[in-house]
């Protein structure tokens, strides 16, 4: 959520101080947390899975 913010607070400050047109288009903004949650989700819920039907003498023997 920063990183948007700071996306929309360069852009404006380009905008402002040269003459290059840049903006931050808020669908952009939208897919971007809505993919990062996406891989999050997958990758801290997949391995909690799978870890959840392991039999704990058996996890903790190979350590």
């Amino acid at each position: 959520m920063v990183g948007i913010g700071l996306g929309f607070l360069v852009a404006l400050l380009l905008r402002t101080y040269t003459p290059f047109p840049a903006s931050v288009q808020s669908w952009v903004a939208v897919l971007g947390v809505f993919l990062s949650s996406a891989v999050g989700l997958f990758f801290g819920i997949y391995p909690a899975m799978r870890a959840s039907r392991l039999d704990p003498i058996v996890a903790l023997r190979s350590e």
